[in-house]
């Protein structure tokens, strides 16, 4: 079962954008779609694949991995790839896999809409080539959708955080693993949740200056779910190892405090950190300022939802107050005929998203082909599952932004980027003009209707309007998951249908 005779990219296993006129025919449709290939959408579609269905399994990145097992292009010529990597063998054995099955691994397809035929089939529409600006638009149809989007990096501005230098903790070890690149010499490392000390490891073990890991919150809120720290060993020895190389590189670690302020002209040269109270606000009078070049700051991870919320998919307000999918025992959604693994029911980590993903294909399979999927199996991940998301909403909760984290704002703070909409604007749409919520806030000062759709505003502006309440998570839907010409709209009815050859 293949999708067409593409050229291979490089990578096996995977083909990329088809010709102008390939597959134009209506041949059957695959038995599952899965949209992202990182550890649970890998995971997915190889188990869906060897329980007997015909699996397409789309990602905008030319490689397999996702974002956790980001690696060099070969061009590169890097030795040792899993030198930055965690858990390296299980990736290898997950794209082992992937090479061995009947999956049609699409490469460089920018998934942007689903929907739910009449039928009960799903189309998912799609944008080729790296940037999604390739060739003509594609449709995929399949009996049933795995989502494995993952999730994006959750920001909380502060003064000078648009300076050159000053960069996402998520983007400095993208950039580390995928181009063997560090974003500068001397690198602060700051905001909130575990990825920080895995940071600071993979930059200071690469050749960077660390002066200071900054960590809003603290790790005592872990000490209180003792049962989920016993029933998940891996987690402490994880941070065992980073914190072994941290303190082999000399990093110190700030507790409850905050990059407050960057400093500099054409690009960082100094950061101020101050000490927080229980609610993140500044503490007057604490602030130390540190030489650096440049700043790795994140707050982490809101989970990717938007193709599962355009076509009606149940939410849940998570631990951090992020919303995640509201999935079944089987990573079903509120939909029937769309599963969801992974990141979008909340960020757990990589063997998480495995487990659930492997869940995910069985629960497929089983409803499909009309047979078990394996009660002992199924059942064994179950537990693991449950174990592991316990965990995740301890991590969660431990990391949650506190409500008086705003208080680093002054007026003049860009919050939202795209559209340069200050800290002040804001305020003055609530104080002024009577805005109660992130999209009255949008319609009064345009903050969120830039090209990122609110991506790495969303959280602050919400914040902002709630007027220092627990602000409400946004319940809007996009009909478009990603930018989108309006030539590709206009060609939906020219668009290249990929679908299998035959049955399965």
């Amino acid at each position: 079962m293949t999708a067409s005779p593409s050229e291979p990219n490089n990578e096996a296993g995977a083909v990329t954008a088809p010709g102008p006129d390939a597959n134009r025919h209506s041949g059957a449709p695959y038995d599952l779609a899965v949209v992202g290939a990182g550890s649970a959408g890998l995971a997915g579609a190889v188990t869906a694949s060897e329980l007997g269905l015909a699996v397409a399994l789309l990602d905008s990145s030319p490689q397999s991995g996702g974002q956790y097992y980001r690696h060099p292009a070969p061009a590169l010529g890097a030795v040792r790839p899993e030198a930055l990597h965690h858990d390296w063998s299980a990736f290898t054995g997950l794209r082992r896999r992937l090479a061995e099955s009947g999956v049609d691994h699409l490469a460089g397809h920018h998934v942007w809409s689903v929907a739910k035929e009449a039928d009960g089939t799903w189309t998912v529409h799609a944008l080729t080539g790296p940037d999604g600006c390739d060739g003509a638009p594609v449709r995929i149809r399949a009996r049933a959708l795995l989502l494995a989007t993952g999730a994006y990096e959750r920001q909380l501005p502060f003064p000078g955080w648009t300076l050159p230098g000053v960069v996402g903790a998520g983007g400095a070890q993208a950039m580390l693993k995928s181009g063997l690149v560090l974003p500068g010499r001397r690198v602060v490392v700051a905001g909130s949740g575990p990825l920080l000390l895995a940071v600071a490891a993979s930059l200071s073990s690469a050749g960077a200056r660390v002066p200071a890991v900054v960590e809003a919150a603290g790790y005592l809120r872990y000490a209180r779910s003792p049962r989920a720290l016993l029933a998940n060993p891996r987690k402490a020895v994880e941070a065992l190892v980073h914190g072994t190389a941290l303190a082999r590189h000399r990093v110190p670690v700030r507790l409850r405090r905050a990059v407050t302020e960057v400093h500099g002209t054409d690009r960082v040269e100094a950061v101020t950190v101050s000490r927080l109270d229980r609610d993140w606000r500044p503490v007057p009078g604490t602030g130390r300022r540190i030489a650096c070049d440049a700043v790795a700051v994140g707050h982490g991870l809101a989970p990717q939802i938007e193709l599962a919320t355009a076509v009606g998919c149940a939410t849940r307000v998570l631990p951090d107050g992020t919303l995640g999918l509201a999935l079944d025992g089987l990573q079903e959604s509120s939909v029937p005929g769309l599963w969801a693994a992974g990141e979008t029911g909340g960020v757990g980590g990589a063997e998480l998203a495995r487990t659930e993903g492997e869940l995910a294909g069985r629960a497929v399979a089983a409803r499909l082909l009309g047979r078990s999927g394996g009660a002992g199996p199924v059942a064994g991940l179950r537990r693991r599952r449950d174990r592991m998301r316990a965990f995740a909403d301890v991590m969660s909760a431990a990391h949650a932004p506190g409500p008086g984290w705003s208080g680093w704002l002054t007026d003049e703070t860009d919050v939202c980027r795209c559209e340069e909409v200050p800290a002040g604007r804001v305020r003055e749409a609530v104080a002024e003009f009577g805005a109660r919520d992130a999209r009255t806030v949008k319609l009064l000062t345009r903050a969120g209707m830039g090209w990122c759709q609110g991506r790495m505003c969303g959280t602050a502006v919400a914040c902002l309007a709630a007027g220092g309440a627990t602000p409400e998570p946004s319940p809007e839907r996009r009909q478009l998951a990603v930018p989108v010409p309006l030539s590709t709209l206009a060609a939906l009815d020219g668009a290249t249908d990929l679908s299998v050859d035959s049955p399965t």
